[in-house]
């Protein structure tokens, strides 16, 4: 897209915006280009639509109070609601980029959620969009990787499992949205952070203002498109896979079956084992890509020594998931070290990143902790062939919860899925998608979602469309 072109304002037609928008304005060019068009679309499609816009004072610039004050006015003038939110507490010596991004998403979910609405609009543009690629790029030269961090951001991103945070205008040039807000005689407020090449997108960005940055912008934008496609179906073939060798025992245990390491399809076999590994052992980033080719190759038969599949049993640990490969099948289960000790259950917090705990609206004084190798004998039931020792195994790494009054052994829930006490529950989180999933990689996170009994997932932004 050229800066001359229009941006597509059919975008905003494929968005589902039944529950509302909030969109998050920091009055910039972009988003503040984000609001206009967006308050256009709805006011001639869906009048009725609830929209809110948020700005986020980071406090980590003097000017940042006046700007969020100044978005609230041109909001006030055109009959837009209207928040501000502070980014407050100490804030990192390190990584401040990630940390405000994560402090932003969390604040802007914060108030869609206390309005009802299901979805976040952000102003992310093209150029935004080659600036990632080109800095993921620049990593991977750098670091082995799989590449998948090549299709940019994703068009849309599930925030914890709940909220989706859409970017409508990832296909339009920047300079586009500026020349609106110049016709239309709107001004907006230059962050001095974009210009500090201490950071490293505005050495990115800066790279991209020579007289190559045009075609360079291009080349990412197609590299970004052909990644996108690819990683997509990547994860439908992974998710294939998952559907037809992986079952679940027990709580906490994922078995194999020994074709699975000899389907044919390398590439989504380690993907998917990817996958399998971070949700088992609760992390939540996907382990060594180099790593797991080698774990796969381990789990094939015919290897140097072996004239059957496994006849000798092995285990290996990866990413705090125990694999345990033996005839009866390839069995995945949380390690028991460093699980998370008893402490203090809190509503909606991540257990070991893998288990999300709901209190209710009555929290009360509950402890959650590891059920434990006595408490895991007493519940193990070893159905369909499954090895009891590995149902015990899984099982004392599962957590249970109960009353601060209660002893342990009187513990009011099981290690077991589902709820354990009226209107309390401690259900599993695919662990590597459970803070952000990429629209990308729907398909495996829906399926590991049905194979470990999570929720499913809401049902995508883009009308006509399903979380799959």
């Amino acid at each position: 897209m050229t800066p001359e072109t229009e941006p597509d304002r059919s975008v905003f037609s494929q968005i589902d915006f039944t529950s509302g928008a909030v969109a998050a304005v920091s009055g910039g060019s972009d988003s503040t280009a984000l609001l206009l068009l967006l308050k256009d679309h709805l006011d001639r499609s869906a009048p009725a639509t609830k929209l809110l816009a948020v700005t986020i004072d980071h406090g980590l610039r003097p000017g940042a109070a006046a700007e969020a004050q100044a978005v609230a006015r041109f909001c006030a003038g055109r009959g837009i609601a209207h928040r501000i939110l502070v980014w407050s507490g100490r804030k990192p010596s390190t990584g401040l980029p990630a940390a405000a991004r994560e402090a932003r998403y969390r604040l802007l979910a914060e108030a869609a959620q206390a309005e009802g609405i299901g979805l976040i609009l952000t102003g992310h543009t093209a150029d935004d969009q080659a600036e990632t690629v080109l800095m993921r790029q620049a990593r991977s030269h750098r670091a082995r990787d799989d590449g998948r961090g090549l299709a940019g951001m994703a068009p849309a991103t599930l925030y914890d499992w709940r909220i989706w945070i859409a970017r409508p205008l990832l296909g339009t040039r920047r300079a586009v949205l500026r020349e609106i807000l110049r016709r239309a005689n709107v001004g907006w407020a230059e962050d001095p952070t974009n210009e500090d090449e201490a950071f490293e997108r505005p050495r990115i960005r800066a790279a991209l203002a020579d007289r190559n940055g045009a075609q360079r912008v291009e080349d990412a934008l197609a590299l970004a498109a052909r990644a996108a496609v690819e990683r997509e179906q990547l994860g439908h073939r992974a998710a294939a896979l998952i559907r037809g060798f992986a079952g679940r025992p027990a709580a906490g245990l994922v078995r194999l079956d020994p074709g699975f390491a000899t389907a044919g399809d390398e590439a989504a076999a380690v993907y998917a084992l990817r996958v399998l590994l971070a949700t088992v052992g609760g992390v939540a980033f996907l382990p060594d890509q180099a790593r797991s080719e080698a774990l796969l190759n381990r789990l094939r038969p015919g290897r140097p020594g072996t004239t059957v599949f496994l006849a000798a049993s092995f285990c290996a640990t990866l990413s705090r998931t125990v694999v345990d490969a033996r005839r009866a099948g390839i069995f995945l289960r949380r390690e028991t070290r460093n699980l998370t000790p008893a402490a203090p259950a809190v509503d909606n917090a991540l257990w070991d990143g893998r288990r999300r705990i709901t209190l209710g609206d009555k929290p009360g004084a509950f402890l959650i902790a590891p059920l434990g190798a006595a408490g895991a004998a007493r519940q193990a039931i070893a159905g369909n062939g499954t090895p009891p020792s590995l149902v015990r195994a899984a099982l004392a790494a599962e957590p249970v919860l109960w009353r601060a009054s209660e002893r342990p052994g009187e513990c009011s829930g099981s290690a077991q899925d589902g709820p354990v006490l009226p209107g309390r529950a401690v259900r599993p989180v695919v662990a590597p998608f459970a803070r952000l999933l990429p629209s990308f990689d729907l398909a495996p996170a829906g399926t590991v979602a049905a194979l470990i009994g999570a929720p499913r997932l809401p049902a995508t932004p883009f009308a006509g469309h399903t979380a799959g």
